[in-house]
């Protein structure tokens, strides 16, 4: 079963952009995530739940438990290693670092999971995670231990390999706390080489970043640090998606 996948593709066909929330349990505590829970269900648009993290090394089961209880959102795992699994999530991306050289993250982190994987039947969505430069070195470049791709073409590229190899999405990311978010004019170019929906994460700190964004060809927006100390934030953020 594909359910949450066909979801998304059901929504991007009848033209509604995806938003995203990443909740990173080592950040937060079980009454901000409640709180950021409560400023989710007011905002009536957010459309997916992320929970892991890239320095997370504990399960994210408690927390995915947690807000289960306060929403009916979806919960999907963002996974930073093969600890980060719950049968209580709706699925998992399945992510392969494409754009390092490190065969941890492309395909030694995913063996050690897979036979859990399968007995739980999580639903996995393919992923070809994307590093690029956001300005400052992010906490996945310091734990995957390989560096963000520069080259346009490069990053093009990379993309359309992702897609070539079967991965069902593309996640552009900047890095937590980036200092600029993905570049409009890379946005594009992946979005016109690709068939398969686009992800954007890193660095969107604002509505503009996030509708700028969303206008150079974004299907997912994703937002994680930004609203771990203004989660007010994600109700005016979440208009973008209407």
């Amino acid at each position: 079963m594909n359910n949450i996948y066909n979801n998304i593709i059901q929504k991007l066909k009848r033209g509604k952009k995806i938003f995203a929330i990443l909740i990173d349990p080592q950040k937060h505590t079980t009454q901000t995530i409640t709180n950021t829970i409560k400023y989710i269900n007011k905002a009536q648009y957010v459309d997916i739940i992320m929970v892991g993290g890239s320095q997370l090394m504990q399960s994210v089961d408690n927390a995915i438990i947690q807000i289960k209880q306060q929403t009916d959102i979806p919960v999907i795992i963002f996974p930073g290693n093969a600890m980060q699994i719950s049968q209580h999530a709706n699925a998992i991306l399945f992510i392969s670092l494409l754009s390092g050289n490190n065969p941890n993250f492309l395909i030694t982190q995913h063996i050690k999971v897979a036979q859990t994987i399968k007995r739980l039947n999580i639903e996995t969505i393919p992923t070809g995670y994307i590093l690029v430069d956001g300005g400052r070195q992010s906490a996945v470049e310091k734990i995957s231990n390989t560096t963000p791709l520069h080259n346009i073409q490069q990053i093009v590229d990379t993309a359309i390999a992702a897609e070539l190899l079967g991965k069902k999405l593309v996640y552009l990311e900047a890095g937590s706390g980036a200092k600029k978010p993905v570049q409009q004019n890379i946005i594009e170019l992946v979005k016109k080489s690709i068939t398969i929906p686009l992800i954007v994460g890193g660095g969107l700190t604002t509505q503009l970043s996030i509708e700028n964004a969303l206008n150079s060809g974004a299907d997912i927006i994703v937002v994680g640090n930004h609203f771990e100390t203004n989660p007010q934030d994600i109700i005016p953020f979440a208009t973008l998606f209407k």
